[in-house]
C-alpha cells in the first residue's frame, strides 16, 4: 500500500503537467495504482477503513462473562489480580504470556462500559492572583552534613502564574516552620498576592466535624490578615486542587538530585553551605520564568513595613531540677535561674528564653514530645558536688557530650568502680571550666596509651603551660656633655 507522501508526489507532478505514466514514474508506483487514487481523489490513510472484524479467536470468550460480572461488581480490581484468579480457576487453560491480550480486553470493557472517571478543568491563572505552598520531604535524597545524615523537610511556594518558586528549610510540619516560610518567601518575592492556597496542614486549618466542614486556626487567620491575603485550602485527599506546587515538589526535588550528581557529592560542610547551594539552584530556575514574574511584580500588593516573625510565647517556671518543660520537652537551664518565671518564644528551629525583656539563651528546638536537651554546663557545678546523683541521674547519657568522653567513662568504671563517676564528673566539670575541645584531645591520647583517663592526668595535658618570664626592662641614662662639649668647640672655631 502506498503512502500519502507518495499519493501526494504524484498529485504534484500532475498539476505541473506531467502525464499519469510520468507523473507516476516519479511517484514510484504503477500507472494502474495512480490511476486509483487519482480517480478517488483521497490519499490512502483516508481509503484505509477501520477493521471490524477478529483475525484470530478471543482466547478469553468461553470465561469473559464471570470476569465482566467481577468487573461490574467491582472495577477497582486490576487485571493481574482478575488474571492470576482465573488462571487459579482454570488450570492449564491459559498461560502467563496471555497476560498482556487479558490486560487490553479489560482495558477496552473499562473504556466502553467502565465506570465515569473524575474529570479535570484546567484553570484559568491571573498574574498576583494565587501562591500555593506545601512542605515536601528530602529524605530520599539522602543529603548529609560533615557526614551525617540530615533528615530534613523544605517549605515550598509557587506562585501560579508565573511558577516563581521560593524555598525555606525547616524540620516539622508545625506553624511555626509554615508562618516563617511564609514570611521569608514573601519577602524573597518583593510583594502579597491576593491568595494563598495550602494543604490541610493542622497548623492551618482545623475540622469542624465528621461531614468535612473546617475552619482557619486563629493563629494562621491572623498571619493571612497581617499580609492581606485571603486563606484557601484543597479538599482533603484532593492533591491536584494544589497542583501547582505538587508538580513543583516533583520538578524540584529531581532538579537537587542532578545538581548533586554533576557536584559529585551529597555531603555539605554545614548547614548554611548546603542552604545555599539550594537557593543558588533556585534562583537559577527563576532565571526562565523573569517575563511572567515581571508582570505578576507589577501587580503585587506591597509588603507590610516590617515582617510579623510569628512565635508561640509561653510562660514556664525553672523547676528545682533546672530544667523547664516547653511542649512536653525538657530543656536545662542555667541553675542560677531555678525557681524563676521565663518567658519563652518558641521559633520553627529554636526557642528564646526571656527573664523579663532580657533574653537570657537561645536553645534549639526539639522536634515531636517527650524529648530532652540537657546541656552539661548547665549542672555540672551541682552535680560535681553531688556525685553520686550521677549513678542514676534521669538524663544521664546527655553528660557525655562526644563519644570519647563515654569511652573514658568505661575505661573509669572498670579501673575504678569505686570513684569512677567522681574521677569522670572532675574531668567533665574541667571540659566546662577550660576547652572541650582540649579535653576530648586529651581522653583521646590517653587512651591511645593506654593510660587511665583520670582527672589529674587530663588536668596535666590541658593545663597551659607556665609563662615566660619578662624581663625587666630599665631605662638607660646618657651623658651628653662630650657632645655639648663639641658643639662649643665647634661654634669658637667658626
Amino acid at each position: 500500500m502506498k503512502t500519502d507522501a507518495e499519493v501526494q508526489m504524484y498529485l504534484r507532478e500532475r498539476r505541473k503537467g506531467k502525464t499519469q505514466e510520468q507523473a507516476a514514474a516519479r511517484a514510484k508506483m504503477s500507472p494502474t495504482t495512480a490511476r486509483k487514487y487519482e480517480r478517488a481523489a483521497k490519499l490512502p490513510s483516508h481509503l484505509k477503513e477501520p477493521r471490524t472484524y477478529r483475525t484470530r479467536p478471543d482466547p478469553f470468550a468461553d470465561d469473559w462473562p464471570w470476569v465482566q460480572s467481577l468487573l461490574e461488581r467491582d472495577p477497582a480490581l486490576q487485571a493481574e489480580t482478575l488474571f492470576r484468579e482465573l488462571c487459579a480457576r482454570r488450570p492449564g487453560v491459559y498461560q502467563s504470556g496471555q497476560v498482556r491480550t487479558f490486560h487490553r480486553r479489560v482495558a477496552t470493557w473499562r473504556a466502553l462500559h467502565g465506570p465515569e472517571r473524575e474529570v479535570m478543568f484546567p484553570q484559568v491563572h491571573l498574574p498576583a492572583r494565587m501562591a500555593q505552598s506545601d512542605f515536601t520531604h528530602m529524605d530520599d535524597l539522602q543529603v548529609t552534613i560533615a557526614g551525617q545524615p540530615f533528615p530534613h523537610l523544605l517549605y515550598h511556594l509557587v506562585l501560579t502564574y508565573s511558577n516563581w518558586e521560593a524555598i525555606h528549610l525547616c524540620f516539622t510540619e508545625n506553624f511555626e516552620s509554615l508562618a516563617e516560610g511564609i514570611e521569608v518567601c514573601l519577602w524573597q518575592l518583593g510583594g502579597v498576592p491576593k491568595e494563598h492556597r495550602t494543604d490541610n496542614l493542622s497548623a492551618a486549618v482545623r475540622q469542624l466535624d465528621a461531614e468535612g466542614r473546617k475552619d482557619f486556626t486563629t493563629r494562621y487567620s491572623a498571619l493571612m490578615a497581617h499580609y492581606g491575603m485571603t486563606p484557601s485550602t484543597n479538599n482533603a485527599g484532593l492533591a491536584h486542587e494544589n497542583g501547582d506546587v505538587e508538580q513543583a515538589h516533583h520538578r524540584f526535588k529531581q532538579a537537587v538530585d542532578q545538581a548533586l550528581r554533576l557536584r559529585g557529592s551529597r555531603d555539605f560542610s554545614d548547614r548554611a553551605t548546603y542552604v545555599r547551594f539550594l537557593q543558588d539552584l533556585v534562583r537559577n530556575r527563576n532565571l526562565t520564568r523573569q517575563t511572567r514574574i515581571a508582570e505578576e511584580r507589577a501587580v503585587l500588593r506591597p509588603l507590610p513595613s516590617t515582617p510579623l516573625q510569628p512565635c508561640r510565647e509561653l510562660e514556664v517556671r525553672v523547676s528545682p531540677f533546672s530544667t523547664i518543660q516547653v511542649l512536653r520537652n525538657t530543656y536545662s537551664v542555667p541553675s542560677r535561674l531555678i525557681g524563676h518565671l521565663l518567658v519563652v518564644r518558641v521559633r520553627a528551629d529554636s526557642i528564646d528564653v526571656y527573664h523579663g525583656a532580657t533574653r537570657a539563651l537561645t536553645l534549639p528546638r526539639l522536634n515531636g514530645r517527650h524529648q530532652h536537651h540537657i546541656d552539661y554546663h548547665h549542672i555540672i557545678w551541682s552535680l560535681v558536688r553531688k556525685p553520686r546523683a550521677f549513678a542514676n541521674y534521669r538524663f544521664r547519657e546527655a553528660l557525655f557530650p562526644r563519644l570519647s568522653f563515654r569511652k573514658a567513662y568505661d575505661v573509669l568504671l572498670e579501673a575504678r568502680p569505686a570513684r569512677a563517676d567522681q574521677e569522670y564528673l572532675r574531668v567533665l566539670h574541667l571540659a566546662a571550666s577550660t576547652s572541650e575541645n582540649d579535653v576530648e584531645a586529651a581522653l583521646n591520647l590517653l587512651l591511645e596509651r593506654g593510660q587511665l583517663p583520670c582527672f589529674d592526668a587530663v588536668r596535666e595535658l590541658v593545663r597551659p603551660p607556665q609563662p615566660l618570664a619578662v624581663p625587666e626592662v630599665t631605662t638607660p641614662t646618657f651623658d651628653l656633655s662630650c657632645y655639648d662639649a663639641l658643639l662649643a668647640t665647634r661654634c669658637q672655631h667658626g
